[in-house]
């Protein structure tokens, strides 16, 4: 029971997050939020919650990003193998060192195996004699998931 994730609706029965027990039980104490769909059992004076309702309407307005996030598990996804010699990708390497002011950014940033990784240690791929087996790029924006971003309410 400890783990389990309690849906919290808003004030007009929109779905807005899953909470933890812990967070719904402090969410009744403050009085923030009633129980609409008990689990069964009790937490002290509480029913233990499986759906809350926020006594006020929270204003949510949902915005995507307008990319996806650049990661180092992202980029080994995007690329699957190797950018220099094919092989399996196990790291994520630089094109421009981040020594030399190559940031982790979709165009700078491809999958690599150790061996290339190292071989090309901290030099641009023209300079450790090295070709690319592809130019990287962003994703399209149909690739993959983005995460919806809550955005700012005015003061």
């Amino acid at each position: 029971m400890a783990d389990a994730h309690v849906l919290v609706l808003n004030a007009s029965y929109e779905p807005l997050q899953r909470v933890s027990l812990r967070h719904a039980i402090k969410m009744l104490v403050r009085e923030v939020a009633v129980v609409e769909e008990e689990a069964g059992g009790s937490f002290g004076p509480f029913p233990v919650p499986k759906v809350l309702r926020l006594v006020r309407y929270v204003v949510a307005k949902w915005r995507h990003r307008r990319g996806h996030l650049c990661t180092k598990s992202a980029i080994k996804a995007r690329d699957r193998m190797c950018a220099y010699c094919g092989g399996t990708a196990e790291t994520v390497d630089h094109v421009v060192p981040r020594s030399r002011g190559g940031g982790l950014t979709w165009e700078n940033a491809v999958a690599a195996c150790l061996r290339c990784n190292h071989r090309k240690a901290n030099r641009t791929p023209a300079e450790a004699g090295m070709k690319l087996l592809f130019s990287p790029t962003a994703p399209p924006s149909t690739w993959g998931y983005t995460a919806p971003v809550a955005a700012e309410q005015p003061a």
